[in-house]
This record gives structure tokens, sequence and C-alpha cells, in this order.
């Protein structure tokens, strides 16, 4: 059994992206159902003090997700996901961004598109993430907002929950 996992964050200014790589201790099965089942997504997708509260959540083609990234003193940021393509266990694809308590767009910054893959060897999970932006101007901004920092507790969190559930 391994007992160092990667974990990989880069961002690419060229393509205007960021690639995110991290193993976890965990049966694939396990790691997909906590990027695509609510109650365990909202679990870990928030950095703590802040807690993700699904609204809505239809995790097929076409469908979307509304939620809320609730801070501690009870402000919220609310955001969606709208799924695009989905080959179950092995990878999914969404366009991201935020928006008000129904779903309506916001124009704060533009949203993003995501990939994520999964793939399994001797009890490892590698998930890979590519987070696609517009221009290297919304890339700037969402890192200076602290993408990176915010993204990379929510995936330690991911790991704990992992564990816990393993």
């Amino acid at each position: 059994m391994k007992t160092s996992l990667l974990f990989d964050f880069t961002v690419d200014k060229k393509n205007h992206s960021v690639k995110v790589t991290r193993e976890f201790s965990a049966n694939k099965n396990l790691v997909w159902r906590t990027w695509t089942e609510e109650e365990l997504l909202d679990q870990w997708w928030a950095p703590k003090p802040y807690a993700s509260i699904t609204k809505s959540m239809e995790f097929k083609p076409g469908g979307r997700r509304l939620y809320k990234m609730q801070g501690p003193e009870g402000d919220e940021h609310w955001c969606f996901a709208h799924y695009s393509s989905i080959d179950p266990k092995d990878s999914f694809s969404y366009s991201d961004g935020f928006c008000d308590s129904e779903g309506n767009k916001s124009d704060f910054i533009a949203g993003s598109d995501w990939t994520v893959n999964f793939s399994e060897s001797e009890g490892i999970t590698t998930v890979f993430v590519e987070i696609q932006h517009q221009s290297l101007e919304d890339l700037e901004k969402i890192i200076e907002m602290g993408f990176r920092e915010g993204f990379t507790t929510c995936i330690d969190q991911l790991a704990e929950l992992v564990k816990q559930n393993n």
C-alpha cells in the first residue's frame, strides 16, 4: 500500500486552466459517490468554516446543482453547476458560476468548465480535475480570490471523508 498519496495543483496561465491531481486510498466507487451524491458532496465542497448546502441537484446530462456556500456569520455565496456529460464512475463535465438563490447567473465573475476523471489501480483512486477559464484575466481573478487555498482545503476534507467511509 502506498504511504504517500499524490497531490498536484498546477496553474497553466498559457491555457487559462487549473489542473489538479489527487490520489485517495479508497476504491473508485466511493470516491465517485463523494463527487456525485449531494449528501456526501456537501460534507467537503466548502472550505471550513464555510458549509456547502445544496438546494437542488440533478446529476445527469443537462441537469444541474444549485447550492450555496454559507459562512459562519450567515453570509451566502450561491453557485450552480450545469452537467454536460457523465460517463458513470469514470468522468463527468460541467460548467459552473456564481448566481442568485434561484440560479440566475451573476456577472460577478465568468464561470468555468470542469472535467473530472477517475481511475483506480491497486486500491488507489486518482482524481484528475481540469478547470478551463475563458481568459487569463478570469483565471487570475479566481486565483487571487483564494481558489488554490480553498480548493486544496476542500480536497483535504474530501480525503478525510473518504478515510472515514472506507
